[in-house]
């Protein structure tokens, strides 16, 4: 989980705020690339960071053994509420 921190702060704080004016030496649709990283970059690498540690943490428990199961409040053999 350290990487995918890393890549938020590399994208969010270094390419958006440190970076831009380099970056703005380039080109993406018509705007400056560090412009595009602020406003519109960050946002689609921070949905894509989200969906991986989705996937991460299924995968960790698929692996611990507590995948799915019943909703909390609800019993394993019927689906009225336990009280």
């Amino acid at each position: 989980m350290v990487v995918l921190l890393s890549i938020w702060f590399v994208v969010s704080y270094l390419l958006g705020i440190v970076f831009v004016e380099p970056l703005n030496q380039f080109h993406l649709g018509g705007f400056p690339l560090g412009f595009w990283f602020a406003q519109q970059g960050s946002i689609f690498v921070f949905i894509a960071l989200t969906l991986v540690y989705a996937l991460a943490m299924d995968r960790i428990d698929r692996r611990h053994g507590v995948d799915g199961g019943p909703p909390l409040g609800r019993s394993k053999d019927s689906s009225e509420t336990v009280e």
